[in-house]
């Protein structure tokens, strides 16, 4: 049964049944206009007459809500139609809504966004293009501030005791800042960067953006090389709330004993070649090969004299085999005949051996290093 109304702008008849109704879209009787004066006003498409597109000019970040977001993007086409998309309005008596763009690069801060719709209202087929200037608006974000600032929260400062850390320590702390910074990255995390590194006569500074960042760089390092770290805080300002800021320094001190150091306990065993200072000294007696590992009360930090480096040793002639515990070498620098210990990793049969000279006498070293 069809229902009759009259327009209330022109008065003609408004036939609500003579059509099929859109599903969820009122009746043309409840609008109560007819067809003419209805479209006399519509408009299927809402748009802003512009749009600005906050862009980092460093990092190429967008600013969306109340945040930055790093996008990825070569150009901000993409980011522009984005931006449109979500600023238009559709009417809700529109059905079967289709939509195309067309960017026009105006010049390198400007797009003019064609944007063509069609659509279905009142069972009609109709079309609208709209046409939205978007401006991209070139800013330093938070992040890239603070990096031009130097700013930083934590300190991290690799040292040794009773030594320098050795080149590999060094380069580790600074690959490990590097690493740590980019896995923050990869989880969305926009704060974390390193803001500088330097290389001290004692060892290294790390400067990072957070906190957190340097707490990790230090178990990383002490989990890599053993020894420990402390945390002590500095009160450097107050922000806008008027919270307290601290700076918080990071202090890693590296076992006196490393990969590569030759010592001597002083128990009557002889030198050892350290492998490992984590928790414990461990590596193997240069006179006979065996494992050693110092009391767990002794900790990374034996009673021992160090003797010098793995990468001291030399290389001279395996003279003879004088027996199962003793061979003959040539004394590297005076080219005497010299009985030394034989341990279980010297291979007898090569003709040479690389040895260590010091305080503590002639001894063999692995070819292979400490393991």
């Amino acid at each position: 049964m069809s229902r009759s109304a009259f327009c209330p702008r022109c008065g003609e008849p408004v036939e609500g049944g003579d059509r099929p109704e859109l599903p969820g879209a009122p009746a043309a009787a409840e609008t109560g206009l007819c067809d003419a004066c209805y479209f006399e006003d519509f408009e299927l498409v809402s748009a802003p007459e512009k749009l600005t597109i906050r862009v980092c000019a460093q990092c190429g970040a967008v600013h969306r809500g109340n945040r930055w977001v790093d996008v990825g993007a070569e150009d901000y086409t993409d980011v522009a139609i984005d931006a449109v998309a979500e600023s238009l309005g559709v009417h809700l008596d529109a059905a079967e809504v289709a939509w195309q763009v067309e960017p026009e690069q105006v010049d390198q801060n400007t797009i003019r966004m064609h944007c063509l719709f069609t659509g279905v209202v009142r069972g009609e087929a109709i079309e609208e293009e709209v046409v939205v200037p978007v401006t991209i608006s070139r800013e330093t974000c938070t992040r890239c501030g603070r990096i031009a600032g130097s700013y930083y929260a934590s300190v991290v400062q690799l040292r040794a005791r009773e030594r320098t850390p050795t080149k590999e320590e060094r380069e580790a702390a600074k690959e490990i800042s590097h690493e740590i910074v980019e896995e923050m990255e990869a989880t969305g995390d926009r704060n974390a960067f390193v803001t500088e590194i330097d290389d001290t006569a004692d060892g290294v500074d790390v400067k990072v953006s957070t906190t957190n960042i340097g707490k990790k760089i230090s178990q990383r390092l002490v989990n890599r090389f053993g020894g420990s770290f402390s945390d002590s805080e500095t009160l450097v300002t107050e922000d806008e709330d008027g919270n307290e800021v601290y700076r918080v320094t990071y202090a890693v001190r590296l076992p006196p004993f490393t990969k590569g150091d030759v010592i001597d306990p002083e128990d009557g065993e002889g030198p050892v070649l350290v492998g490992s200072a984590r928790g414990t000294v461990k590596g193997r007696r240069l006179a006979t090969g065996e494992r050693y590992e110092s009391g767990f009360e002794e900790g990374d930090a034996p009673e021992a004299r160090r003797l010098g480096r793995r990468e001291d040793a030399q290389q001279t002639t395996l003279v003879s085999v004088e027996d199962e515990r003793a061979v003959q070498v040539l004394d590297p620098e005076t080219y005497e005949s010299k009985t030394i210990p034989r341990p279980d990793f010297l291979d007898t049969e090569s003709g040479t051996v690389s040895v260590l000279k010091s305080r503590a006498g002639l001894h063999a070293v692995p070819e292979d290093g400490p393991e």
